[in-house]
């Protein structure tokens, strides 16, 4: 289980523009958002990415960088940045069922084609929506163990107004005796 305070894990995938991401490497003022995403053939992520992409300018004001991250290959990543038009927010792809488990998302096994019919990879990662501190450190977390009932990044922008304005500290870090 991840910890807010803590190290999260390491995080590289290649980019759609021909970089890298690289979690450690990022410079931003107060973090990056990562969402982790189920694929291609995941319609609510669409729309889901659609939001992130029209409000990565506005984490951006606030010094957070956002990225979207499947285990889509190159090509299937590149078609969910055609379909949602994305100009602002970076897609990384090639993510290892291995390093998904790293950030304590959930795996699911296929079941055919969705209702878009495209079909379902044999194995993928479920959603995780993370803010990770300039250090690596959590200080946000949020798994699914399907598509539905994700967090809402309008909420996100207005929880980061509220911490910056407060030096809100991450919360959820004790691990002692209860």
């Amino acid at each position: 289980m991840l910890l807010p305070r803590k190290k999260t894990p390491d995080l590289s995938v290649p980019l759609l523009d021909g970089g890298t991401f690289d979690l450690a490497s990022e410079n931003t003022e107060r973090g990056t958002i990562v969402c982790f995403y189920r694929g291609l053939h995941c319609p609510i992520c669409a729309n889901y990415l659609k939001e992130l992409e029209r409000l990565t300018p506005d984490f951006a004001e606030r010094g957070v960088a956002t990225i979207a991250v499947s285990s889509d290959g190159q090509d299937r990543a590149q078609a969910m940045a055609e379909k949602i038009d994305a100009k602002n927010l970076r897609f990384g792809y090639d993510l290892s069922l291995d390093k998904a488990r790293e950030w304590g998302l959930y795996i699911s096994t296929s079941r055919g084609k969705t209702s878009i019919g495209i079909e379902e990879p044999a194995l993928f990662s479920e959603p995780g929506l993370f803010l990770v501190s300039p250090d690596q450190s959590l200080y946000y977390g949020s798994v699914q163990t399907m598509p539905f009932v994700r967090p809402h990044f309008s909420e996100l922008v207005g929880a980061l107004d509220f911490a910056i304005a407060n030096a809100y500290p991450a919360r959820g870090e004790y691990t002692g005796a209860v």
